[in-house]
């Protein structure tokens, strides 16, 4: 149906208004209230995305270590709780047996090795023949020096000889001058008598007289010079003694110097070290061989220097041969320190069992003082690079560590006593601190 054009009405005609009723839904709808899984679900997406950031945040922040702080396995440690409990102060060692005594055998004089007498690890007795050398050149020194040495014992010998000449012609002649004296005095003392009787004059017994003077003057000239001279050869003879004696010492040494190439055995014991074989050169000094002393021991043991202020001559030890044990002390300590280690030397204090020989190990522990209760922490790869100066410890929560500075005592094998740093209960991390040189804080994952 078509509806004619509003433009196209008269003017007169209105045009009828289309009237719109508006239908309320307030008379059939009602209101429906939300789920509580629609009310917690809107609030998690409004407030979920920032929690999940302060989230993510924190767990970054704890996974993320901090400066200075290593992040290391739980599996990689080993953790020990630090206890008060009876502190053994002693050092396990390993020793060797050496012979208390050793003498040194050298040759005095060089040759060549033309015998070999004795074997390395034989018993010998003091004087022994050990081997014998040969040296021409040296048997003609000796016989040349012994020639000359002879000439000058000869040219003493004519000098005493000499001495011995002059004194007893001085003694003759003493003798002969007493002897004319007496005789002179006896003729005089007949001639006094004569003259008394009227058959002699006053000037023959006045002859008699000057001869008798002439002789107790001449007795009295020689006594003097003979005492004289007695000193002059009381000393002349003691240095022709003194040269003589020079001079046979010269020929001993000589002689001997040949007597030098069979080499002999100095004192009883076992023969080691030598290895000479026939042919063989030598020169003088140089060392062939030792004799240990047999059945008489002593242990050296190489020492940590950790321990060189502690062990000291005096200490006692006890060693662990079979199933005996034995007490030693400590005699002497080596000062020297080589490749971080020094000597020290014991002796037993009761004769060695029989079977010992030099070279064999022997277990023994050295007393370094008096047990007593302490805080401990077990002896291990802790102590080597802290040097027993720092220690981790544990957090209580168990997820860190931190390095503190502690003091170290005494130690043990299986022991290492705390003087400072840490206390009772704590919990030490013990194994190696090679990797944790540059760290003070540990992560624990």
């Amino acid at each position: 149906m078509n509806h004619p054009d509003s433009s196209s009405m008269p003017p007169d005609i209105t045009p009828t208004k289309r009237v719109t009723h508006s239908v309320s839904g307030a008379g059939m709808d009602r209101t429906v209230g939300l789920s509580p899984r629609k009310v917690l679900f809107r609030r998690m997406v409004r407030y979920g995305g920032p929690l999940a950031v302060i989230a993510l945040a924190w767990a970054g922040w704890r996974l993320v270590p901090a400066s200075g702080t290593l992040s290391v396995q739980r599996e990689q440690i080993a953790i020990a709780t630090v206890q008060s409990a009876p502190f053994l102060d002693y050092l396990p060692l390993r020793a060797t047996v050496a012979p208390l005594n050793v003498t040194f055998i050298n040759a005095v004089q060089g040759g060549e090795v033309a015998e070999v007498v004795a074997r390395d690890g034989a018993l010998v007795q003091k004087g022994a023949v050990l081997a014998r050398l040969t040296n021409p050149q040296l048997q003609l020194d000796v016989t040349s020096r012994e020639a000359a040495i002879a000439s000058q014992l000869g040219a003493v010998s004519a000098q005493r000889l000499t001495l011995q000449q002059t004194r007893t012609a001085e003694e003759t002649q003493l003798a002969e001058t007493r002897y004319n004296l007496l005789k002179a005095r006896h003729e005089l003392s007949i001639r006094e008598q004569l003259r008394q009787q009227g058959f002699e004059s006053d000037a023959n017994v006045q002859s008699y007289s000057d001869e008798a003077d002439y002789y107790a003057q001449r007795l009295k000239r020689l006594d003097a010079a003979r005492t004289q001279d007695v000193r002059v050869a009381d000393r002349q003879e003691q240095e022709i003694d003194q040269e003589g004696q020079r001079l046979r010492s010269n020929l001993a040494v000589v002689e001997s110097s040949l007597d030098a190439l069979t080499l002999h055995a100095p004192l009883d014991g076992r023969l080691t070290n030598f290895d000479l074989q026939p042919g063989q050169s030598l020169k003088a000094g140089d060392r062939i061989g030792q004799i240990d002393s047999e059945g008489h021991y002593r242990l050296d043991a190489d020492i940590d220097e950790f321990y060189l202020g502690r062990v000291a001559v005096g200490e006692r030890a006890q060693a662990d041969i079979g199933d005996t044990k034995l007490s030693l002390t400590v005699a002497r300590v080596h000062p020297q320190v080589t490749n971080g280690q020094f000597r020290a030397e014991l002796t037993f204090d009761t004769p060695p069992p029989v079977g010992l020989r030099r070279g064999e190990s022997v277990d023994l522990r050295i007393t370094l003082g008096e047990t007593h209760t302490a805080l401990v922490l077990p002896n291990g790869a802790w102590l080597e690079a802290s040097g027993g100066a720092s220690a981790f410890v544990m957090a209580p929560n168990g997820r860190s560590a931190d390095r503190i500075i502690i003091t170290s005592g005494r130690r043990n094998p299986e022991q290492a006593e705390i003087t400072g740093g840490l206390h009772e209960g704590d919990q030490v991390i013990i194994s190696s601190y090679n990797a944790y040189k540059n760290f003070n804080h540990l992560s624990i994952r």
